[in-house]
Order: C-alpha cells, then sequence, then structure tokens
C-alpha cells in the first residue's frame, strides 16, 4: 500500500475524514437512486426485525422504518445482500441503522437552525446532477422505478443531505484564519513533511465498470467499454483539455473534483506497488504531457496523464508555491473537523434514540444464524466493504505508451497519494 508520508497526503486524509463526520450519512442522490438500492427485496427481511413496514428506531419520536435500513444495506452491499446470513445481514443493519439515526439526529438540528433548503434549491442539484449522470430523462425516471423510488423519496434524501451540509457549513464558519506564527512553527515542527521526493504528479481519469455509486455512470463492462473509447476520442482531438474531460467523465470523486489530479507519487511507491509502472513513468522517453492508453488498475480504469517528473528529491521552503496556502487549509480544516465531531456528538447525546432494532436482536439471539443461503457457493464481502479485485501491472513500451501486462497482487497507486507541488 502506498504510504501517505507528505503533507499533501497528509491533507487529504484530514478531508476525507472531515467529509465522513460532517456529511455523516448525506448519502448522495444518485448513490441511493442507481445503486440499485430497492427496497423490500428478497433476502433483506430474515431475522430481527424483517418486517419492512415495523420502526428500526425513532429519533426524537421520528420513525425510521426496516425499508430504509434495507434500502442502505442494499446499497452497501452492491446488490449482495441475498447472500448474508442472519447474522451478517444483522450486523449490516446496525451499522446502516446506526448511519441513519444520525443522519436524522442531523437534520434534526438543521431544521433548528433554520438551515433547511428550499425547493427551489432542492430542485437546483437534482437538475445539477441529472445533469451529471449525462442520463436521458427515460433512462433516470427508469433507475428511479427499479430502485423502488420515486422523485419525491430523491427529493427528501436530497432536502437532508444540503440540510445538512448547510448545518456544518454554518457550525464549523467560526473557526478562524491561522496566524503566520503558527503556520510557521508548523512547519518548523514538521520537517520531514515538507519533501518533494522524487517521482512523479499524475492526473488521471477513472472508469469504473462497477456498480459502486458515487456518482458512477457504467454499472457492467459494456458500458464502461463505450465510455473509455469515447474519451479516448475526445483526448485525440485536437486541443482536447484533459482536465476538463476529468471534471465530466471521472467516475473517481477525486480526480473528478481536481480536475483529474491525483498529486505526487514518489518513485519508492511506484515500485513498491508497480515496478514496471514506475519504470514507464520515470523513462525520460516517456514525456511529460503524455497520455496513457487504457491501464486496468484494481478492476477500474485509468487514462493517465504525466503532468511532472521529479527527478530528485527537493526540500521544501515557507516561500515554495502552495506551502503556506496548505498549512493554512489543513489547519482550518482540522479544527472544523474537531468542531463539527464534536457538535455531532453533543446532538446524539441530547437526542432521545430508541433502538427498536438492536433490543429485536437482544431479545432474540439465536435466531441470528451464520449459515448462508444454500444458493451461494462464493464469499461474500463483508456487508460495508465492497470486494477486493486484483489490479494489473503495467509496462510503457517504447512508443511511450503504458498498457496492461499481467495480473499481479498488488495494490494500484492511492488516489490520495497527494504531495506538495
Amino acid at each position: 500500500m502506498i504510504q501517505i508520508d507528505t503533507f499533501e497526503g497528509a491533507r487529504a486524509i484530514v478531508q476525507n475524514f472531515r467529509i465522513r463526520i460532517l456529511a455523516v450519512a448525506a448519502l448522495s442522490l444518485f448513490a441511493l437512486v442507481f445503486s440499485g438500492c430497492g427496497a423490500g427485496t428478497s433476502g433483506t427481511t430474515n431475522g430481527p426485525g424483517g418486517d419492512p413496514n415495523a420502526t428500526a428506531a425513532t429519533v426524537n419520536g421520528k420513525a425510521i422504518t426496516m425499508e430504509e435500513v434495507d434500502r442502505g444495506v442494499k446499497q452497501q452491499a452492491q446488490g449482495q445482500d441475498g447472500k448474508f446470513s442472519p447474522l451478517e445481514l444483522a450486523n449490516a443493519r446496525l451499522t446502516v441503522l446506526n448511519t441513519l439515526v444520525q443522519q436524522e439526529v442531523m437534520f434534526q438540528k438543521a431544521e433548528k437552525e433554520g438551515v433547511v433548503p428550499t425547493d427551489d434549491e432542492i430542485t437546483t442539484e437534482l437538475n445539477r446532477q441529472k445533469v451529471e449522470s449525462r442520463m436521458s430523462v427515460e433512462e433516470f425516471n427508469k433507475q428511479l422505478t427499479q430502485a423502488g423510488l420515486d422523485e419525491k423519496s430523491v427529493r427528501d434524501n436530497l432536502k437532508k443531505s444540503l440540510a445538512i451540509k448547510k448545518l456544518v457549513d454554518k457550525v464549523t464558519g467560526k473557526v478562524e484564519q491561522p496566524n503566520d506564527k503558527e503556520i510557521e512553527d508548523f512547519y518548523k515542527g514538521n520537517p520531514e513533511v515538507f519533501v518533494k521526493k522524487r517521482g512523479v504528479r499524475l492526473a488521471a481519469i477513472v472508469v469504473d465498470p462497477n456498480n459502486s455509486g458515487q456518482g458512477d455512470t457504467t454499472t457492467n463492462e459494456a458500458e464502461a467499454g463505450v465510455k473509455v473509447k469515447e474519451v479516448l476520442g475526445k483526448l485525440q482531438m485536437p486541443g482536447s483539455d484533459f482536465a476538463a474531460l476529468a471534471r465530466e467523465y471521472s467516475e473517481d470523486p477525486q480526480s473528478k473534483g481536481r480536475g483529474g489530479d491525483l498529486g505526487n507519487i514518489t518513485e519508492d511507491e511506484l515500485k513498491q506497488s508497480y515496478p514496471q509502472l514506475a519504470t514507464g513513468f520515470m523513462n525520460p522517453d516517456f514525456t511529460v504531457g503524455r497520455i496513457t492508453t487504457v491501464v486496468p488498475l484494481e478492476g477500474k480504469y485509468y487514462i493517465f496523464k504525466l503532468q511532472e517528473r521529479i527527478d530528485k528529491d527537493e526540500n521544501l521552503t515557507l516561500e515554495s508555491p502552495d506551502v503556506r496556502p496548505q498549512i493554512n487549509e489543513m489547519l482550518v480544516n482540522t479544527r472544523k473537523q474537531l468542531l463539527a465531531a464534536s457538535y455531532q456528538a453533543i446532538a446524539l447525546n441530547e437526542a432521545r434514540v430508541d433502538n427498536l432494532l438492536a433490543k429485536r436482536i437482544v431479545e432474540f439471539p439465536n435466531e441470528l444464524s451464520g449459515a448462508r443461503p444454500a444458493s451461494t457457493g462464493t464469499p461474500v464481502p463483508a456487508a460495508t466493504t465492497p470486494a477486493a479485485t486484483t489490479p494489473a501491472n503495467v509496462t510503457a513500451p517504447a512508443n511511450g505508451n503504458v498498457k496492461a501486462d499481467k495480473p499481479a497482487d498488488k495494490p494500484a497507486p492511492a488516489a490520495n497519494a497527494n504531495k506538495p507541488k
């Protein structure tokens, strides 16, 4: 696994952790709608709490139904919930229910703070996500029907996610910018962080053939193949903009949001995970600015662009580009993360939560068999963890294109392996 040992990587980790806490259970529209998370499906009614109309928990008197819980389980399990044993299903349900409870607590706080979005704001965001999905109206409505949802339920989900975001922004808005002394002290106290090591800075457009939510528009190999061909065709057009195409087509949230930028990855990190990838990108014949062909990694398809090659280690100073702004951003985000986590902890402590599902499990523990349905003969992934895939090594031929080689049991370059520029 690529280790994150530079400032930019640490900043990315803080930001990702902050998102998990701040957007607690604010599930995105298309993760809910287009990952096949319909309610009342087979495989989600065995064990305690099997009635979809039953109340799983209440938050200050507001009910969360088993239907909502099982919808989340199906989304988390990527449609594999029918293979769960009663014991695995109960664990998955409790995990999802805890998330829904946190979401409801934060949404009720948002209501009290008067930061619930207007109908117009919901419509604007819904339209934006429809456009971003690149689906036709007919395809969109078909996906809703298959998921057992309608536009009202989609709007309700979106209302909660936008409200929680507004609440978080309001709560963390009181965090002030650090002064120059604090920035300088941070720099002096973390000299090992500010080293730009020999390696490369990459950008990527990622196409994911798996139905993993997070804004994916391809859900199988055939759709992924069509999309990859479309992207490659546009990249070959004169004046094509890799960053703009990454924002439009990439199905990896980080690369999409950063115009494809994956940050700096050291040569040692590349050698550890993909020695042939390191050989290709570190080869002077592979010129900066060159774009690869399709590279399969971890079950996804990457199109890389070499943005920079760093030939030797460089110690960064406070006057190096982006160092001061990055320290400032990290300190602010760390404070916001702590503030938001504390706010959420207080909100959960104050809420009247009655977890009826947990009570039923305690009352009927012997109903929870560990046996999976007889029809499945393959291992089932953990309820909240997608199944691992085997990536591929890559080589760089003389013409500079990177192509797939034989599979290897090594992890792909981490998308958040960002370094100071």
